[in-house]
């Protein structure tokens, strides 16, 4: 290698100096550095600081050409490049030059990637956040002992005493952008079985879920029971109520034990069947059940509560339920989310 770039450098400098950057890199994966030595040895060779961030993990390595961390604030980067894992984004990688960019930064910063890249996988866990779906099994299984479901979540990456809330999620957005939104900065890994996602998570923020996403989370209990119970909330979801904490349910859940034929034989439940051929009619019930008020209902669909009161009348009509009163109310309710997991 080096002396095909001595040979290269009599033809084209840049050609040359590109391959002896390559070559210092292959070089520094032979030997195995860590981070900060990739970082350290990067700085040195650009004479100006340079930059490795981890979105997984928040890790922020800044080298200064001297060999030392950068103890000045951070200036503009002046060329960036993304860390790849596994065709998924798990970092940055950046120089701070004070001046224009120089001829072989984008040559410097794709090998730099590609070194941090390796060091990541071999030093851990692999910070990306799809993961085996096998070991995500194993994490969720019922079946699994202890001991093997404490070393399937070491495998992917979270530590013994981090609580682990189970989450699942219907989602047309790829797993792992979900997962980056709801659980920044810290561990997060996701799979697709049977046909709906899996996502483990020491930390969960509703507000930050993706619109058409839904997903139910279970309690940060233990793993196989908190799946149970995404599910479970998983079943509860609207479009008016994308995200559902099983905890929240609290008696309904019970619903979800009544056999479905039993549930087709109930009178209610048959009537909203045979309302639910007129999308108005349900969109009407679901909002009202939703509020309890009709000026409430009239402002979430965006008419007037005359509107609102006359589609409620032909409602009562249809199931025979009288849904101004509290008792009429809280049948339509049930009778409405019934209805609903009949079809999940």
């Amino acid at each position: 290698m080096e002396a095909l770039a001595v040979r290269l450098s009599h033809l084209d400098s840049h050609v040359g100096g590109a391959i002896r950057v390559v070559a210092f890199y292959d070089t520094l994966m032979r030997r195995r550095v860590d981070l900060p030595a990739l970082a350290r040895a990067s700085a040195g060779l650009a004479e100006c600081v340079a930059g490795i961030r981890l979105h997984g993990t928040g890790q922020l390595i800044r080298m200064s050409p001297d060999g030392r961390q950068a103890s000045a604030p951070p200036s503009p980067a002046s060329s960036t490049a993304p860390i790849t894992l596994d065709e998924e984004e798990i970092g940055t990688v950046w120089l701070e030059r004070l001046s224009p960019p120089g001829p072989l930064d984008e040559v410097l910063l794709d090998r730099l990637a590609i070194a941090a890249a390796a060091v990541v996988e071999r030093y851990g866990p692999a910070r990306t956040t799809m993961a085996d779906p096998a070991l995500v099994e194993l994490v969720i299984s019922t079946g699994s002992d202890e001991a093997a479901r404490a070393r399937a979540l070491r495998l992917l990456g979270f530590a013994a005493d981090l609580p682990i809330r189970v989450l699942a999620v219907r989602s047309q957005l790829p797993l792992d952008q979900v997962g980056g939104l709801i659980c920044p900065n810290r561990p997060v890994k996701a799979a697709l079985l049977a046909e709906v996602g899996v996502i483990l998570a020491t930390t969960v923020n509703p507000a930050q879920f993706p619109a058409g996403v839904r997903a139910g989370i279970g309690a940060a209990d233990s793993p196989d029971r908190s799946w149970r119970q995404a599910r479970t909330a998983l079943r509860f979801t609207t479009p008016r109520q994308p995200v559902v904490h099983y905890g929240d349910l609290g008696a309904l859940a019970l619903l979800t034990e009544i056999p479905p034929d039993a549930a087709r034989d109930n009178a209610d439940v048959a009537a909203i069947t045979r309302m639910a051929d007129s999308a108005e009619d349900l969109e009407t019930l679901d909002a009202y059940c939703a509020t309890g008020s009709l000026r409430q209902a009239a402002d979430l669909l965006h008419l007037h509560h005359s509107s609102v009161a006359r589609r409620l009348e032909q409602i009562a009509k249809t199931l025979d339920i009288d849904v101004t009163e509290p008792t009429g109310l809280a049948r339509a309710r049930l009778a409405l989310i019934t209805w609903r997991l009949l079809d999940d």
